[in-house]
């Protein structure tokens, strides 16, 4: 009798406890995975981080109606950093200890990037960098990978210098913003004048959020350099174009333009129209033809299709395509691992190819791609208040690299 009461109460605790795990795994199977990140929506940097911050909840929209991942559905957290490195480290930690999120992505920027940096490596998380420069140099944190086709500022130096060369230019004019970003920039450029046997004939750092470039502009032109390597944010790259148009750098200059973050926003290339012409400036996508990577152009249509409701950047070249990416990164690696596991998950983002809008993406040493990938467009024919101009070819023409020139570079004042 004792025994076969025995038998009855461990069968009843054996189906207690499936029960029990069955209900378990229901509640996980609802739970959304949520992914946290913050992203300017006001500050220098809000004119692309609303853009970026569409293209992932289009991410998130497409993931959940393919039935989610692992599951389960996509829940997209984000705050308003700002563009202010103070709030970076503030946001994250709540995002980590408050809203409790499986997956991080970067902030927009290198300014608001650095600061968490050590957050992401002291609790040995997965961080997906989201167009932070060189961030992650003196870190060292094996987690990391960013999501952007330059390495350093090195590298994103050398083609404008190469093209410097190019149309005979053998004096150099360096113009940076007193920021992080921007003096990751201006080192680069420092770096390598010598190696390509130029010379450096005026080197000058400005406050942020500077409005006036007129007296800056007539320091150039006394210098008389033969090309001038700009580092900028928006506001202060619409109005340095503004005082390029006044004031002018005088006929020696033969390429003008470099690191002028802004000069790839629909808003401000349609408000500054031909003003541009002669620019030689980075961007990381243009409507040519050699950048037509698989799944691009539906995105960009798809994305346009939103943008006009949303009050974002109308064309979205810029930052919305990598911020997509960046969702495909983490689906991609989630769905081949089967788990949010960060560890498990950085193993395989290093150790394979990551197919996206943007192309395949390969990560080398430190979290940067393999193979950067900064390309360089000359503002060519431009009018004033068209911004469907902008979506044509021929307009941003690009000259470097040379996998994917559409044309070769031409000297300042001729396209002016």
């Amino acid at each position: 009798m004792t025994s076969s009461r025995t038998a009855v109460l461990l069968g009843m605790a054996i189906c207690l406890l499936g029960v029990v795990s069955a209900l378990s795994g229901c509640e996980q199977g609802d739970k959304p995975i949520r992914v946290g990140l913050s992203i300017a929506q006001t500050g220098p940097l809000s004119g692309a981080g609303k853009s970026g911050l569409l293209a992932l909840e289009m991410w998130r929209d497409d993931v959940n109606a393919a039935g989610g991942l692992l599951g389960r559905q996509v829940e997209l957290i984000a705050y308003d950093d700002q563009t202010n490195p103070a709030m970076s480290p503030r946001l994250y930690t709540k995002l980590l200890d408050v809203d409790k999120v499986d997956l991080l992505i970067g902030p927009y920027g290198t300014n608001v990037t650095a600061p968490i940096m050590p957050l992401a490596k002291r609790r040995d998380l997965l961080l997906i960098g989201n167009f932070a420069l060189d961030v992650n140099a003196n870190i060292g944190h094996d987690k990391y990978f960013n999501n952007m086709p330059v390495a350093s500022g090195r590298d994103w130096a050398a083609p404008f210098l190469e093209l410097s060369e190019q149309l005979g230019a053998k004096t150099v004019a360096v113009l940076a913003s007193d920021a992080e970003f921007a003096q990751t920039l201006a080192v680069g450029v420092r770096e390598q004048i010598a190696e390509h046997e130029m010379k450096l004939v005026y080197d000058q750092n400005y406050p942020p959020n500077t409005v006036d470039f007129s007296s800056v502009m007539r320091a150039i032109r006394s210098n008389k350099p033969d090309a001038v390597f700009v580092a900028s944010y928006p506001s202060e790259s619409a109005a340095i174009v503004r005082a390029l148009g006044e004031i002018g750098v005088g006929d020696d200059v033969k390429l003008f333009g470099g690191g002028m973050v802004g000069l790839q926003y629909g808003s401000l290339m349609e408000s500054l129209g031909s003003m541009l012409n002669g620019v030689v400036n980075y961007t990381f996508w243009a409507p040519e033809e050699t950048m037509d990577f698989p799944g691009v152009k539906d995105f960009l249509a798809r994305y346009q299709a939103r943008a006009g409701d949303a009050g974002v950047d109308p064309l979205g070249f810029y930052l919305p395509a990598y911020s997509y990416a960046i969702g495909q990164i983490l689906a991609q690696a989630v769905t081949a691992t089967n788990s949010l596991d960060h560890g498990k998950l950085a193993e395989y983002i290093r150790s394979n190819d990551m197919k996206t809008v943007v192309g395949d993406i390969r990560y080398g040493p430190g979290g940067e791609w393999s193979k950067p990938r900064v390309v360089y467009v000359q503002f060519r024919d431009v009018a004033n208040q068209d911004i469907d101009q902008f979506r044509n070819s021929g307009v941003q023409v690009i000259v470097a690299p040379a996998a994917f020139r559409t044309g070769d570079v031409r000297p300042f004042a001729t396209e002016r």
